[in-house]
């Protein structure tokens, strides 16, 4: 059976959606078990199936806003989202799921979890929706400001295992947000990156990918430092959201419009679960020691689901173990050799 410790405390509506998140995990998948962290007392309001669900007490909770993460993971083991993170090294969950605070889990994920061996940096890595209606991994979205292109070249072949083993892509090919296509095109740091890429065949190197592609792009993995991507990940998302308000609010100002509005609800309906994030799950901390998934604070049950069933997923397919084994057998094409 697959262990899965979730922060049952962690994120906006917590823990009602946690809870109810599991009991839904739980009745669609059958190879899990689920260790809820959290207030007993406040779990328990909502826990009305405990089927393969155990809970465990944990006093304290990280509060959304915390600003100082290292000094709140280190003053309160007891907290849930420490103890989840503490669980994987200790051994007694396969993965964890966490709708906390972000620095604070980044920060006890490198503190109680740590990076797999010869692994450099972590990234966070979501999945965003595209035309094609397959998810495109999208590196890093926060865990680095700043980065060296030599780190970028671990977490791009992470993700590519990643996409190989868990989105059942054969052939995944990595591409680098920049501003231009052509080589040369960038800061210092995108030439370094892209030639490394292309030098090295550790993966398929499609080449640059200007930001204006990532709802369709040409490839299924995009990449880039972690200031860069996640303002690309928060284009998207505020884009979708504006464009959904200007279509609602155009097909309400006209007799005809609300007609059509009617007559495409099934395909309006589409639309808004195709640009869901709660679809997804949450996004893959890669590079840790085991995975880790970080699901949205404002994650409701279904999503909380979602999470889970990704978790499963990623441990069910051993992606980290893979990318642990290759990454020991090729140290020097990782920059680690001693």
């Amino acid at each position: 059976m697959i262990r899965i410790g979730v922060d049952a405390m962690g994120g906006d509506y917590a823990p009602k959606e946690q809870v109810e998140g599991a009991m839904l995990a739980i009745k669609q998948i059958p190879d899990i078990i689920i260790n809820l962290y959290g207030d007993k007392q406040e779990i328990a309001k909502y826990l009305t199936n405990s089927e393969r669900i155990n809970v465990i007490e944990a006093p304290f909770v990280i509060p959304m806003g915390e600003k100082n993460a290292i000094k709140v993971i280190k003053d309160h083991p007891e907290s849930s989202m420490a103890m989840a993170l503490s669980s994987l090294r200790k051994e007694e969950n396969d993965a964890v799921v966490s709708a906390g605070a972000t620095q604070a889990l980044i920060a006890g994920a490198h503190i109680l979890v740590r990076r797999m061996p010869g692994f450099k940096r972590t990234a966070i890595a979501p999945l965003m929706p595209s035309v094609s209606g397959k998810e495109t991994i999208l590196l890093d979205c926060g865990a680095n400001l700043e980065i060296r292109p030599e780190h970028m070249l671990q977490q791009a072949y992470f993700a590519a295992v990643y996409a190989k083993e868990v989105l059942g892509r054969p052939h995944p090919t990595v591409g680098l947000i920049n501003i231009g296509t052509e080589e040369g095109k960038g800061r210092e740091f995108d030439k370094e990156a892209f030639y490394l890429f292309k030098d090295k065949g550790l993966f398929e190197f499609y080449g640059n990918v200007e930001p204006k592609e990532c709802l369709n792009p040409p490839c299924d993995i995009l990449i880039s430092d972690g200031f860069t991507a996640n303002i690309v990940m928060k284009t998207i998302e505020g884009t979708a959201k504006g464009m959904g308000t200007i279509l609602k609010r155009e097909l309400k100002s006209s007799l005809a419009g609300k007609l059509g509005a009617l007559l495409a609800r099934k395909n309006l309906k589409n639309f808004k679960k195709a640009m869901n994030p709660e679809e997804i799950g949450g996004a893959v901390i890669y590079g840790l020691y085991k995975p880790v998934i970080k699901a949205q604070g404002a994650s409701k049950a279904y999503g909380f689901y979602n999470g889970i069933r990704q978790a499963a997923n990623v441990v069910r397919s051993d992606v980290f173990g893979k990318v642990r084994s290759y990454v020991e057998q090729h140290k020097a094409e990782f920059g680690n050799e001693e």
